[in-house]
């Protein structure tokens, strides 16, 4: 414990965001530099609790009292040593990920948690900025092969551990980029590029072979990944979005989230849409779904320039701070304010679309009704009926699983009730060659349980083909992950 009094003299800091009327002419991210020496006393405000609960909110595990204490006494190589050890890509999670292990921070029960987040990524960038993060190719081949389906960070996690264990790996992707969601689902304003770009080029050196624009199952063949390689791994993602199928949904205007975040990536990455970008600009906008693909839409609706903007959720608006059905340590359901939320926008909670209208078969409006939880349903409320003006609708009402046949029929792996990729608890599927991570497996869910999904599945991967690995135990097989030797 670096400092025993600093979680009683300094209080939690986080980086400024760029001024609204600034960031909202570009897609840069938010956030500016947080200095080092604020950082450090971020992280001497870590009490090093006797039972870390923040372990319990990360499913990576990681070892996050050990590089607070690094960081706060100057050694930040052996900070990044440690934060390597459990995670991949830290810059990654650092910048995306919700943070369940600050919503399990001791310090968190009264007082605001550590700033374990912050810090991670602080130490991730300090490592790219001091050339510390290096290729680290095997030493030995094992001359197996194994195909990774998917280049999100569940496969990529996957294939960086894959290859470190000596195998050749090649990672399929669909797209005409790597990156998966990371790529074209996140908004630049939340992480630029470049950081999947330095990943890739490292993995690269390292030996991984990266194949974009094969939609497997369609322009290869489940069969043929079997005739060519020693193992799967299926980390497509839980692509399949949910609709809402209600009075008006054929009107022109209403679109998935996922088919309207990539063409905004892909103009940022400065590609040539051809006529084909979707842009809100002068157009009221509502958008169903208030997490953070929600969110993800809100903010671009807003650098484009729409005219006006709602964000529709049907669940009530949530807490200011933790009821008491909510304790610590669980994921604290609480209101919250993104950076695109603190841009604009008109919040609605509790309530319910009804149908959408239109004329020439155009989107013009959607009626709607407030509604109430009540004995495990939503009623609506008498004469909360309401009309909001729309040329655009966007739908981020979240994801239902994987996409069905393709690769997954040719495969034969079996699908779980839930209708994702049944893995046990070796994440193999149903034939013994394929084994499964991430979304495709889980569910929709976090980055940090891509990461760790991945990690799990290499390591059964590896044990399968070789009868035992040194790459470090998923946390599954119930002791902490070690750092890869």
């Amino acid at each position: 414990m670096g400092k025993p009094t600093g979680f009683l003299e300094i209080g939690r800091e986080l980086p400024k965001r760029r001024p609204v009327e600034e960031r909202l002419h570009d897609f840069l991210e938010v956030y500016q530099p947080f200095p080092d020496e604020k950082l450090q006393l971020q992280g001497a405000r870590c009490m090093d609790c006797g039972i870390p609960f923040c372990h319990q909110g990360c499913p990576l595990g990681n070892l996050i009292p050990d590089w607070n204490d690094l960081v706060y006494r100057d050694h930040w190589q052996a900070a990044i040593d440690s934060l390597h050890a459990t995670n991949n890509f830290p810059e990654f999670t650092g910048k995306l990920c919700p943070a369940p292990c600050e919503a399990s921070c001791v310090l968190g029960i009264n007082a605001d948690p550590v700033a374990i987040k912050q810090v991670e990524v602080g130490i991730i960038e300090r490592a790219w900025s001091e050339g510390w993060v290096v290729p680290l190719p095997p030493k030995v081949l094992t001359g197996k092969k194994v195909a990774v389906i998917g280049s999100g960070p569940a496969g990529l996690a996957a294939a960086q551990q894959l290859r470190r264990a000596g195998h050749e790996v090649t990672v399929y992707e669909r797209a005409d980029r790597i990156g998966g969601l990371l790529r074209y689902g996140i908004p630049d304003f939340k992480m630029e590029k470049h950081h999947i770009d330095r990943r890739i080029d490292q993995m690269e050196q390292e030996g991984v072979v990266f194949v974009t624009s094969k939609n497997i199952g369609y322009d290869i063949t489940g069969e043929e990944l079997l005739a060519k390689f020693d193992a799967i791994c299926l980390c497509g993602g839980a692509t399949k979005a949910r609709d809402l199928v209600i009075e008006g949904r054929d009107l022109a205007g209403i679109h998935f989230a996922m088919d309207f975040l990539p063409l905004q990536n892909k103009q940022v990455a400065g590609d040539n849409l051809n006529g084909d970008f979707l842009t809100a600009k002068d157009k009221h906008v509502v958008i169903i779904g208030g997490g953070d693909t929600g969110a993800d839409c809100l903010g671009t609706v807003h650098r484009q320039g729409c005219k006006s903007v709602h964000q529709f959720e049907i669940v009530p608006r949530p807490p200011e701070s933790r009821a008491s059905y909510n304790p610590w340590p669980q994921w604290s359901n609480v209101f919250r304010v993104s950076s695109a939320h603190e841009e604009g926008g008109q919040r609605e909670f509790s309530i319910n679309t009804k149908r959408f209208v239109g004329t020439k078969g155009k989107v013009e409006a959607l009626e709607t009704v407030r509604v109430e939880f009540k004995a495990g349903r939503f009623e609506e409320i008498p004469g909360s009926e309401q009309s909001y003006q729309a040329d655009i609708i966007l739908f981020a009402m979240g994801f239902t699983g994987p996409e069905k046949g393709g690769v997954l029929d040719q495969l034969g792996v079996a699908l779980d009730k839930a209708g994702n990729v049944q893995g046990d608890t070796n994440k193999r599927t149903s034939n013994p060659r394929v084994f499964t991570a991430g979304d495709m497996t889980r569910g929709q869910s976090l980055i940090v349980w891509a990461i760790a999904e991945g990690r799990h599945a290499a390591y059964s991967i590896d044990e399968a083909l070789m009868g035992r690995s040194d790459l470090p135990r998923p946390l599954e097989h119930g002791n902490h992950a070690r750092p890869f030797i």
